[in-house]
């Protein structure tokens, strides 16, 4: 059913759990897996700080890198195929879940597997959610995994859409 897992990473904890779960779907589904991190450098962040475009991507870059190391090596630990790839956004005007989009097309995704800070009032309205901008555009089922950060027993919660709209 999933031949090709998509799961959006970017180092956070609900990212982490997503990829968890992605690695326990993968193994039952005999299913690759491919991990990405988009990098956004106009998005509002923790970098904020950095005035350089170039040495703001190049941070943001780093930043992918170890956290596509540490999915390639917890995809070697559980014995799934996979790959790894950073993707940049395409302007000022482009946006993570669009990119993720166009990823998820080209890699014939049957499942998309990101995590979600699960975020609301003032926070969300400042910030936005690109996992619910991704549930909206989507065209293949996304199952989305809740920041451990969340959740009162740091148990995994997930939801899972079947239908693109």
């Amino acid at each position: 059913m999933y031949h090709t897992i998509l799961l959006a990473i970017d180092g956070s904890d609900a990212s982490l759990r997503a990829l968890d779960h992605a690695l326990g779907i993968a193994t039952l589904a005999h299913a690759r897996l491919h991990a990405v991190y988009i990098v956004h450098p106009w998005r509002v962040s923790e970098y904020a700080g950095y005035y350089d475009p170039g040495d703001l991507c190049k941070v943001l870059r780093e930043d992918a890198k170890v956290a596509l190391e540490a999915a390639r090596t917890a995809m070697a630990r559980h014995g799934v195929r996979g790959t790894t790839e950073i993707v940049e956004t395409q302007s000022a005007s482009d946006d993570i879940a669009s990119c993720l989009q166009r990823c998820a097309e080209l890699h014939e995704a049957a499942l998309v597997v990101m995590g979600t800070h699960g975020r609301h009032g003032v926070a969300r309205a400042v910030l936005g959610s690109v996992a619910e901008q991704f549930l909206r555009m989507s065209t293949c089922p996304v199952l989305l995994v809740r920041s451990g950060a969340n959740l009162g027993d740091r148990s995994a919660s997930a939801s899972v859409s079947s239908t693109p709209g």
